[in-house]
């Protein structure tokens, strides 16, 4: 008998076990666990931003701490429910505590980091030491650049 291989049939299954292993693994009675929110870093010639996705938390609920070129995001979202446990059909949502940890480069100005909680989006701004941001050079045209001669 051949046995012809299916690649597709693979990932399917594969698939399937992955889903069967994340909803074993998903509190189901509200019991707390850990999250990792997701978050988007860019930058531009001041700063580097960071937004994070803590959505149903309060802004007290988040620790944000710099130390050592290190920066980090800690907080608790909680369970909080008035209906009883057992009502509950399905709890999708994590909860629990989460840690975020992000080294950042020397040309951060540790004094100047702000941090705003906005829709459920915490946006962390680190600001670039002025050393570290791009200066323009003006050009006049009416003059001649000088020319240092060593003798």
């Amino acid at each position: 008998m051949i046995t012809t291989w299916n690649p597709i049939r693979e990932i399917a299954d594969l698939h399937e076990r992955l889903n069967a292993m994340v909803e074993g693994a998903a509190p189901t009675d509200g019991a707390t666990s850990s999250f990792v929110p997701p978050v988007d870093v860019y930058e531009d010639e001041n700063a580097i931003v960071l937004k994070l996705e803590v959505p149903g938390m309060k802004a007290d609920d988040i620790d944000i701490r710099m130390e050592n070129n290190k920066l980090q995001v800690r907080g608790e979202r909680k369970f909080e429910s008035e209906q009883k446990q057992e009502n509950f059909l399905r709890v999708e949502r994590r909860y629990g505590t989460f840690l975020r940890s992000f080294t950042l480069p020397s040309t951060i100005d540790g004094e100047k980091i702000e941090a705003g909680y906005v829709d459920g989006v915490l946006t962390i701004t680190l600001a670039k030491r002025p050393e570290a941001q791009p200066k323009q050079i003006k050009v006049n045209a009416n003059a001649r650049a000088q020319k240092t001669i060593e003798a």
